[in-house]
C-alpha cells in the first residue's frame, strides 16, 4: 500500500514540474509573430528553459503568448508577457512559419513552417480569432499550393493580403515528401477578403530562394514588396549560395511586375535568418528598412550582432550599429515595428554561447528607430508613437527628422525607370471594412489582469487534485492500519520522495543586443545548406470561406529525440507542385508623423544573462523535444 502511495506522490511531484513560459524562460527562436491592435503575438518556434544547465535541449514551444504593448513595467522596461491564451494539441506548433495579421478583422492566419518529430498535417489554413481567443480552420487551399518554411513573408492589413516569396519544401512541411529539401521561386498570395489563393511567379531570374526578408512599403498605387538577403539554390542540387545584400528585389502589387535595384553604401555582408522592419519619414520622402543580426556564411557563419538601414528610394545602405566587443551573434529571431517609432527584437539562437537571452525581458530588446531618447537601444516607451528620421540617415539622404529627403533616386539612377515613377507616388488604398462584427474598442477592456488557464492546465490541475486526494485517502488508510497494529509490529518507515526541483532566480542583467562582426570580407564561396538546430509543424490553405472552430483535444506532451533525416538539396520548384523546408525571419511595419529631438549618439549594447554557462550538452542539428 505504501509503495502505491509513494508512486502517487511521485506522480504528483512530476506533474508540478511543468515549465512556465514566463517564469522559466531562457531563450526562444524560430518563432513567428504578429501585431494586432496593441498586442504582439508570439507563436511556435523553440524554447530553452532556465536554468539552461539543467535543461540542455531545445523544446517545441506549444504556447501562444503575447506581449501587451500598452505596458512597460518599471522593473522590466519591455511589454509584459502573458501566457493565458488558448492553444490545444490540435493546433500545430511550427518553426519558420508566417503569421499573416488582419488588423481589420482582428485575427491572424498561420501559414507554412516545419513540423518537429511528427509528420506534417495535410495543408489546412488555421486562423486565430483575437476577439474570442479561439482557433478556426478554413480548410485546404482552393489551389494546388503546398506549405513552405522560412520564406520571406509579409501581411498587408490595409489590403487584406498575405504574401510569401520562396522558402523550403521538405518532409517537415509537406505530407508525403521524399528526398531532400527544395527551395522555391514562387510568390504565394493569400487574399483574406475572399479566402482566395494565388501562386505567382517570383523574380525574373527564376532562381529558387529562401531565408530572406520581405517588407511592404506604401509607395506606388497599391504599394511595393521589397525582398533581399537569404540564400539562393540555382543548381538544382544540394548547393546554396549567399544572396548579395546589394541585390534588392521589388514587386509592384498593382501591375504584378518584378524589378531589381542595386543598392550601394555600407552594404552588409550576406546573411540569412535575420529579421527586419520598415518605417518611413512623415512625408514618405524616405522609406527606411532596419535590419538586425542573422546567420552568415564561411568565416562569418556564426552570424552577426549589428544593425543596418536600407534607405529608399536612394537605395543606400547605412551601418547604424555594431557591437564593439564581438557581441553575441544570433539568428532565427523576429523584428516587429510597434507604434511607428520602435522595433522589438525578440529571441534568436546563439551559436557561440549558452547564456540565456535576458530572461527578465523574455528575450525582448528594443530599438528606438528615430533616437528620440538619444539612444539606439533603449527601454520600451509608451510615449514614442511615431517615427522621425535619425541623424545618421539624414546625413546620407538629406532633409530633416520630419522628411524632405533630397536623395530621391540612386546615385547611378534606377535600374528600371518604372521604379522612379513608383517611388514618386504614395499608395492610396481604400479603407477596408471588416467582414464580421467588430465590437467598439472602448466597450471591453483587454483581459490581461488575471491569466486564464488553458484547457491543458485545467486538466492538469484536475488530475493533480484527484491524485492528491487519492494520496491523502491512501495515507489515511495506512494510518488506521498502523494504529491498529502498533502493539504487534514496529511502525512502517515513512515514504521518501523527491519534490519538484526548484529553479534559481539568478540576478538578471539589463537588456541590450550584441554580435561579433570580425571578418568584414565578403565571402562569395558556395555554401552547402544545412538545416539548423530546430524544426516543427505547419499550416496553409483555404477552400470555402467558412470558419470551423478547431475541436479541442487533450494536450499530449512528449519528449522525443529527433535526428536529422534529410540532406540539403534545393531545386527550382513551385510550392504548388512539390515539397521541402528551412528558415527566415519576420517583419512588420507601421508609419506616421511627428516631432523630434536627438541627444547623445552613445547607445548601450544589449546584454544577456549568464545562467548555467559551460556544461550544456551540445544538441545535434534538428534534435528537438516537445515541452514537458
Amino acid at each position: 500500500m505504501l509503495r502505491v502511495l509513494g508512486f502517487f506522490l511521485l506522480f504528483v511531484g512530476l506533474s508540478l514540474q511543468q515549465k512556465d513560459p514566463v517564469k522559466d524562460f531562457c531563450r526562444r527562436f524560430g518563432h513567428q509573430t504578429a501585431v494586432i491592435d496593441r498586442k504582439l503575438y508570439i507563436d511556435g518556434g523553440f524554447v530553452d528553459w532556465n536554468p539552461i544547465s539543467q535543461n540542455r535541449n531545445n523544446y517545441t514551444n506549444t504556447w501562444l503568448v503575447f506581449q501587451d504593448l500598452d505596458s512597460s513595467p518599471p522593473s522590466i522596461e519591455v511589454p509584459q508577457l502573458y501566457a493565458n491564451l488558448s492553444k490545444n494539441a490540435s493546433i500545430p506548433s511550427v518553426s519558420g512559419g508566417i503569421l499573416w495579421q488582419d488588423d481589420v478583422n482582428k485575427r491572424f492566419y498561420l501559414y507554412g513552417g516545419d513540423y518537429s518529430n511528427i509528420s506534417p498535417n495535410t495543408p489546412n489554413l488555421i486562423s486565430y480569432d483575437a476577439l474570442h481567443d479561439e482557433w478556426n480552420s478554413l480548410g485546404p487551399p482552393n489551389k494546388p499550393i503546398q506549405s513552405v518554411s522560412y520564406g520571406g513573408g509579409v501581411a498587408i492589413s490595409e489590403l487584406g493580403q498575405g504574401y510569401v516569396l520562396g522558402g523550403w519544401l521538405s518532409n517537415n512541411s509537406v505530407p508525403g515528401w521524399s528526398g531532400g529539401p527544395l527551395a522555391t521561386n514562387s510568390l504565394i498570395k493569400y487574399d483574406m477578403n475572399i479566402n482566395e489563393w494565388t501562386n505567382n511567379t517570383g523574380p525574373a531570374d527564376s532562381i529558387p530562394r529562401a531565408e530572406g526578408v520581405m517588407v511592404y512599403v506604401p509607395a506606388s498605387d497599391d504599394g511595393l514588396l521589397v525582398y533581399f538577403g537569404g540564400v539562393t539554390a540555382p543548381f538544382n542540387n544540394d548547393t546554396t549560395l549567399p544572396a548579395p545584400m546589394s541585390l534588392i528585389h521589388l514587386y509592384d502589387i498593382r501591375s504584378s511586375k518584378w524589378y531589381t535595384q542595386t543598392a550601394v553604401g555600407d552594404v552588409p555582408l550576406s546573411r540569412r535568418k535575420f529579421c527586419a522592419g520598415v518605417v518611413w519619414a512623415p512625408d514618405q520622402s524616405s522609406y527606411n528598412i532596419y535590419l538586425y543580426g542573422g546567420m552568415g556564411f564561411g568565416a562569418n557563419a556564426t552570424g552577426f550582432d549589428d544593425v543596418y538601414i536600407l534607405s529608399m528610394p536612394s537605395f543606400k545602405w547605412i551601418r547604424w550599429w555594431e557591437s564593439s566587443d564581438g557581441g553575441k551573434p544570433h539568428h532565427s529571431l523576429s523584428c516587429n515595428v510597434v507604434g511607428g517609432g520602435q522595433m522589438l527584437i525578440i529571441g534568436g539562437t546563439f551559436p557561440l554561447t549558452d547564456d540565456c537571452d535576458s530572461p527578465v525581458t523574455w528575450g525582448t530588446h528594443n530599438l528606438d528607430l528615430g533616437k528620440r531618447s538619444g539612444k539606439m537601444w533603449n527601454d520600451y516607451s509608451l510615449n514614442i508613437t511615431s517615427y522621425v528620421v535619425p541623424p545618421e540617415v539624414i546625413s546620407v539622404v538629406g532633409g530633416s527628422s520630419l522628411g524632405g529627403a533630397t536623395a530621391t533616386a540612386p546615385s547611378a539612377g534606377f535600374d528600371n525607370g518604372d521604379l522612379g515613377v513608383y517611388f514618386a507616388q504614395k499608395a492610396s488604398v481604400a479603407v477596408r471594412s471588416p467582414t464580421r462584427a467588430i465590437p467598439n474598442p472602448t466597450s471591453a477592456p483587454p483581459n490581461t489582469g488575471s491569466p486564464k488557464l488553458s484547457t491543458g492546465a485545467i486538466v492538469g490541475i484536475a488530475i493533480g487534485g484527484a491524485l492528491i486526494l487519492i494520496a491523502l485517502l491512501l495515507a489515511g488508510c495506512c494510518f488506521v492500519r498502523q494504529h491498529r497494529k502498533k502493539n504487534s509490529q514496529p511502525p512502517t518507515a515513512e515514504v521518501a520522495y523527491n519534490p519538484a526541483p526548484t529553479y534559481s532566480q539568478t540576478q538578471f542583467t539589463t537588456h541590450t543586443p550584441q554580435t561579433p562582426y570580425s571578418d568584414h570580407r565578403q565571402h562569395t564561396q558556395t555554401h552547402h545548406y544545412q538545416l539548423s538546430a530546430n524544426e516543427p509543424p505547419a499550416e496553409l490553405s483555404g477552400n470555402n470561406y467558412q470558419l470551423h472552430q478547431v475541436d479541442p483535444k487533450a494536450n499530449m506532451i512528449q519528449q522525443v529525440h529527433h535526428t536529422p533525416h534529410y540532406p540539403p538539396s534545393p531545386h527550382h520548384i513551385s510550392p504548388s507542385l512539390s515539397p521541402h523546408p528551412s528558415f527566415i525571419a519576420g517583419t512588420d511595419s507601421i508609419g506616421t508623423n511627428s516631432h523630434t529631438l536627438y541627444g547623445s549618439q552613445v547607445s548601450p549594447t544589449p546584454t544577456y544573462s549568464s545562467l548555467g554557462r559551460g556544461t550544456r550538452k551540445p544538441v545535434p542539428a534538428n534534435q528537438t523535444y516537445y515541452s514537458p
